[in-house]
């Protein structure tokens, strides 16, 4: 079976209340992960028809920070499939309702994976309909092989040899006694 990003678009707005905010009237971080993360699971649970867990989040930066009072919404599709996983991109942009300004406030992608009875299951496959979406599938996969590489050399490298010791010394103003 075969579905387009279409299928897997969501849309959901909050206005940001003082119970969502921190002492200095920002929104909490965490509370802007969970609503991440529930528009994350709807697209993939839209796209697959199946129950979806978070795998892992790939970058979250909060690049202006959300007021109270600022109606917040978060845009999800899925940009990218595997065979039970799928990167789900979202943006967050917050508007003052007063005003009518509207800011990007951040941009993450979450691979969720389709399950059923705790297993993983395959998901449709993906048709792409236009530059943006082939941008969004490569860039896709380019995160995932980096985090591939990266997971790598973290396992390959001896964190206690004497250069990597001599390095932290040299680079980070250290001391390392062990």
């Amino acid at each position: 079976m075969y579905k387009t990003v279409k299928d897997s678009e969501v849309v959901l707005s909050q206005l940001m209340l003082p119970s969502h905010s921190n002492f200095d009237g920002k929104i909490h971080g965490g509370f802007l992960l969970n609503l991440m993360d529930q528009i994350a699971f709807a697209s993939a649970s839209k796209f697959s028809g199946s129950y979806c867990v978070t795998a892992s989040v790939d970058r979250v930066d909060f690049l202006n920070p959300i007021e109270v009072g600022e109606l917040v919404t978060l845009k999800s599709s899925i940009n990218y499939v595997g065979n039970s996983s799928m990167v789900i991109g979202i943006r967050v942009e917050a508007q003052n309702i007063q005003t009518d300004v509207v800011k990007h406030c951040n941009s993450s992608y979450f691979t969720m994976v389709a399950k059923k009875e705790g297993f993983p299951v395959k998901v449709p496959r993906l048709i792409l309909k236009n530059e943006e979406e082939i941008r969004r599938f490569y860039n896709s996969i380019n995160r995932i092989q980096f985090r591939k590489t990266r997971e790598n050399i973290e396992v390959k490298t001896d964190f206690t040899s004497e250069k990597s010791i001599q390095f932290l010394v040299e680079n980070y103003d250290l001391k390392v006694e062990i």
